[in-house]
C-alpha cells in the first residue's frame, strides 16, 4: 500500500532557502507544490473533505510562521507532514470520529415520512479529480484511490487519532519507522507497537465494511430511480 517514499534531503531546495529569507512568492510556490498531498493527508486523518481544506490551510499558515525553525535536518516535505499531522491530531482531540451513514442509521422506506437525523458527522467523499496529481503513474493512481475510498476511511476512523497517524504514515505513505518516530517525537519501538495494535483493527473493520457498501453489480432500474429521487430531494 506504499504510496510515496520520503524524499532525500541532501541538497537544500532553493525555494525553501528563499522562503526562509521572507520571500512570500517562493513560499507560494512551495504551497502549490505540496498542497495536494497535504490536503489528502489531512483528508485521510479527518475523513472530511471540508475539514481537510481547513487543516491544510492551517498547516501552511503554521509553516509560514515557523519557517525560521526549519533547520534542514529533514526534507521540507517531511517537516510539512509533521506540522500537518500535529494540526490533525490537535483537531481530532476535540471532535468525535466520523461515520458512514449506515453505521448509525438503519435503512429507510423512501415512501415513509423522514425520521429526524441523528447528530453525527459523516465521512465526506473527496472529488476524484483531486486524488491524482499530475505526473502520477497508474500504480500511484490506484493506491491513491484505494486509500481514499470510503470503506478505508471508515475503517481507520475506528483507530484512535495517534494510531491512525502511524498507520497512514507507515502503511499508506511507506515511511520508515525511524522517520515516523521522529515526526511524532517518540521511539521506533513505540511506532512498531502502535502499528501492531492498529493493523488488526483495520483488517477487521475494512473486511466487514467493504462488503456492505461495495456493489457486486451495476444498479438495476429500481435502484437508479431511488438514487434519482435522493438527488432530486437534495436539489429541491
Amino acid at each position: 500500500m506504499n504510496e510515496e517514499k520520503l524524499e532525500s534531503h541532501g541538497v537544500e531546495d532553493p525555494l525553501v532557502d528563499r522562503a526562509r529569507r521572507g520571500d512570500e512568492a517562493a513560499f507560494g510556490q512551495l504551497f502549490e507544490r505540496h498542497r495536494r498531498e497535504v490536503r489528502v493527508h489531512c483528508y485521510r486523518m479527518s475523513g472530511s473533505y471540508v475539514d481537510a481544506e481547513d487543516l491544510a490551510q492551517e498547516t501552511f499558515l503554521r509553516a509560514w510562521r515557523r519557517l525560521d525553525s526549519f533547520e534542514g535536518r529533514s526534507s521540507f516535505r517531511a517537516w510539512l507532514y509533521k506540522i500537518a499531522t500535529n494540526v490533525c491530531l490537535d483537531t481530532l482531540k476535540r471532535r468525535p470520529r466520523r461515520h458512514l451513514p449506515f453505521d448509525v442509521v438503519a435503512a429507510v422506506d423512501f415512501d415513509a415520512a423522514p425520521e429526524p437525523s441523528p447528530v453525527s458527522a459523516w465521512i465526506e467523499p473527496m472529488p476524484d479529480n483531486l486524488l491524482v496529481a499530475p505526473g502520477d503513474g497508474p500504480d500511484d493512481a490506484v493506491v491513491n484511490v484505494e486509500t481514499i475510498e470510503l470503506a478505508f476511511l471508515a475503517a481507520i476512523q475506528h483507530l484512535p487519532p495517534r494510531q491512525r497517524a502511524v498507520l497512514v504514515l507507515r502503511d499508506v505513505l511507506g515511511w520508515p519507522a525511524v522517520d515516523v518516530a521522529a515526526l511524532l517525537d517518540t521511539t521506533e519501538q513505540a511506532i512498531k507497537s502502535t502499528l501492531q495494535r492498529a493493523r488488526p483493527v483495520l483488517r477487521d473493520k475494512l473486511a466487514a465494511d467493504r462488503q456492505r457498501w461495495s456493489p457486486e453489480a451495476q444498479p438495476d432500474v429500481a435502484e437508479r430511480v431511488a438514487l434519482q429521487r435522493y438527488m432530486d430531494a437534495h436539489l429541491n
